[in-house]
């Protein structure tokens, strides 16, 4: 084992983080924290409106691979949607093991050590509600890593937490292992430092795919219309990303 594999490796043991990937599971299956996760597995109509768009015009054997998998629902989404050359990573054993009962392409390991150290590269990576849980120095070697592992013109597509939000408070303090929180602008200056030349923001809003989403949408539109006026009068402009996680697909 190399000097540097030695430090990240005790890193890794000391890191608190580590206390809480054990049992994410066994521990907090039924805390809100899981919110997100249900409504993937459970609403797939949601993903059909906000990210199966962003991966549409890619072959069905394109080679895809998801950072912080969990328990396997997008790599189950994607199973469904044909998609056939799919791996998920994740450092929970707890969550792997969920994945692996569902006959789902799942590996436990540290996300870092597996960027670093796989040879194959990826037309998609997936970094949902994720990028959250580094800190600073962290994020510059998982950005960097991120773009070294996509193939050219492949893609990152990430959803976090939205530190410019209406009310962020509940997403960004739901969950103690979150490091680093961003919004589009922050978001933005990492991508450029790590070379990435394209990318776009959408909102992680109500989607208008039954009568209550209809509802919601309207009522969401109207609330951002009258927010954004507060944030003209106070700062002289709007914004458009103002939903509690936000998500960027970012082109190598």
């Amino acid at each position: 084992m190399s000097y540097e594999s030695d430090l990240l490796g005790n890193k890794m043991e000391n890191d608190f983080r580590q206390v809480f990937y054990k049992v994410y599971n066994s521990k907090f299956q039924k805390d809100l924290f899981y919110s997100i996760e249900k409504e993937i597995k459970n609403e797939w109509k949601y993903l059909d409106y906000k990210i199966f768009p962003l991966i549409k015009n890619f072959p069905k054997n394109a080679s895809i691979l998801e950072v912080g998998c969990g328990r396997g629902a997008l790599l189950e989404y994607l199973r469904a949607k044909k998609f056939v050359n799919v791996l998920g990573v994740d450092i929970s054993k707890e969550q792997i093991e969920l994945a692996k009962s569902k006959n789902l392409n799942a590996i436990e390991s540290d996300v870092l050590s597996f960027l670093k150290n796989s040879d194959s590269k990826y037309d998609i990576i997936f970094a949902i509600d994720i990028i959250e849980h580094f800190d600073k120095k962290e994020l510059i070697e998982l950005f960097n890593a991120l773009y070294n592992k996509l193939n050219e013109n492949g893609v990152v597509i990430i959803q976090t937490p939205n530190g410019q939000a209406m009310l962020p408070g509940r997403i960004i303090y739901g969950d103690l292992t979150h490091l680093t929180i961003f919004t589009p602008g922050s978001l933005t200056q990492i991508l450029r430092v790590a070379n990435f030349k394209e990318f776009t923001f959408y909102e992680k809003g109500p989607v208008m795919k039954n009568i209550k989403g209809i509802i919601r949408t309207f009522l969401w539109t109207f609330l951002k219309f009258m927010y954004n006026i507060l944030l003209l009068i106070e700062c002289g402009r709007t914004e458009k990303i103002l939903s509690q996680n936000f998500i960027c697909k970012a082109k190598k």
